[in-house]
């Protein structure tokens, strides 16, 4: 299991995750847009969405950090576009967290099955810290 930090950006992502990959030295980042994502029959994505990062990871000095823009429309706030980033391979354990986190908290998104992952969620907790719940399954391999 690790805990992963999550850096959200405002339409920048791309620059920016390419900035930190030359800076500390690492391979340029594989880039996931939400236009290259499955269609999804009951939504139709804005056209502003294609082309902006859905997902990327570097992994630096052994500490993977992950970046994504956020989607049209969702608030953004610099200086609190940070959340951290369960990753495992014990479903068990994720739920458990999920379950005791969730508790005073705000669910972004209950766990469920996506693309990437059979089982994803999000939630800010009763301090205000957001977190992404990720089941690694081997369907994420960015």
């Amino acid at each position: 299991m690790s805990i992963d930090v999550y850096l959200n950006f405002n339409g920048n992502c791309r620059q920016a995750a390419e900035f930190y990959a030359e800076v500390f030295g690492v391979e340029r980042p594989q880039i996931m847009t939400f236009g290259e994502t499955p269609p999804d029959p009951n939504f139709t994505l804005p056209e502003e969405a294609k082309d902006l990062v859905m997902h990327t990871r570097l992994n630096i000095e052994g500490s993977n950090v992950m970046f994504s823009d956020v989607f049209p429309g969702m608030p953004f706030v610099e200086g609190n576009n940070i959340s951290l980033s369960v990753v495992s391979k014990d479903l068990d354990g994720i739920k458990n967290y999920f379950h005791k986190l969730k508790e005073g908290g705000t669910v972004g998104m209950e766990l469920q099955e996506t693309f990437w992952s059979s089982c994803y969620g999000s939630l800010k907790d009763k301090f205000g810290i957001d977190w992404q719940f990720n089941y690694d399954d081997g369907r994420m391999n960015m």
